[in-house]
């Protein structure tokens, strides 16, 4: 029999404070109408005193494993995927054990930006697969509004907090409609650095840095590489987009999101959307929308879902799956 990962459950969290865009217009040189027509966003939530990264990781976590009947003492593996941690080291995997209270398991961070949970929930896989792990917390979870740059309206405005987390447990299931991760494929390109990187860091400035886009150059790619990835995770799983129920895309950009979807021949109704409520969440992004639309009643037990994302460096993958 073939081992697999399937999800067990999933779970999501939010900073209290939700940010309308005419709160922001009313601070910086921007309006409602110019930040819908351009990116489809029209709320984000952003992190107040005493919420941080892993403590938002944290809930979203613990929403997972209520969701998935699972104790904390049986998660032997968290891979929790961001790119703005509580602190350069330890690994923020590391404080959601310690809040979990689990006494000892396998805890690490994965850093590749926006693509984050899709790494993350690679590597969890091939250690479930390898049998290195039974039970896996993987997490997305970011706090990008402290690393944005509040006078730059065109990135301040398309990011926002949160974390999305999911369960991950061994199962063995076969037949014609095998449950859970049935492939993965990952990509990256540095070359494309100054398209989307944040100004600083501790080797190089020592401090925190600020978020830096041209966001016409990312527009191009993501459409391009967000719709190859896809179809090369589909065809190493012997399907095709048009055995596809859902798609949970990174809240990037509605139009983006649009562009994809056209390009894969996908119809809008099998693409979640998330992105105007949350705004770009980087890693959380995709686990928010996965545990939306889980919640909602949308994905229901047995439908076949991609999960893909693109972020800063370039990094970019896809995830096929029977839920």
């Amino acid at each position: 029999m073939t081992v697999r990962a399937a999800i067990l459950g999933t779970g999501s969290a939010l900073p209290r404070q939700r940010v309308a865009n005419a709160e922001l217009a009313a601070r910086i040189d921007t309006s409602d109408e110019w930040i819908v027509e351009r990116t489809g966003i029209r709320f984000r939530h952003i992190a107040g005193e005493g919420e941080t990264t892993s403590t938002l990781a944290t809930d979203a976590a613990r929403a997972a494993l209520e969701a998935a009947g699972i104790a904390a003492a049986e998660i032997d593996l968290i891979v929790l995927a961001t790119a703005t941690p509580d602190q350069t080291f330890p690994a923020s995997a590391t404080r959601v054990q310690a809040a979990l209270g689990i006494a000892d398991c396998v805890a690490f961070d994965v850093a590749a930006v926006c693509s984050g949970f899709l790494y993350a929930v690679s590597v969890a896989d091939a250690m479930i697969r390898a049998g290195s792990a039974r039970h896996a917390l993987v997490i997305g979870a970011e706090t990008f509004s402290r690393i944005l740059d509040w006078e730059d309206r065109t990135t301040c405005v398309l990011f926002g907090d949160g974390a999305g987390a999911i369960v991950l447990g061994a199962t063995t299931s076969d037949g014609d409609a095998p449950r859970g991760i049935l492939a993965t494929r990952l990509h990256a390109d540095g070359r494309h650095n100054d398209l989307l990187y944040v100004d600083g860091g501790p080797s190089t400035t020592g401090t925190v840095g600020k978020v830096r886009m041209k966001g016409r150059e990312v527009f191009r790619h993501a459409v391009v590489n967000l719709a190859s990835v896809m179809d090369e995770a589909l065809g190493a799983a012997g399907l095709t987009p048009a055995d596809v129920d859902w798609v949970v895309p990174h809240q990037a950009n509605a139009r983006i999101l649009d562009a994809t979807a056209k390009k894969l021949g996908l119809s809008p109704d099998k693409v979640v959307v998330t992105v105007d409520q949350h705004a770009n969440t980087s890693a959380a992004s995709v686990p928010l929308a996965l545990d939306t639309a889980v919640r909602d009643g949308r994905i229901k037990a047995g439908d076949l879902v991609v999960l893909e994302a693109m972020g800063g460096g370039f990094t970019w993958g896809a995830a096929v799956l029977r839920f």
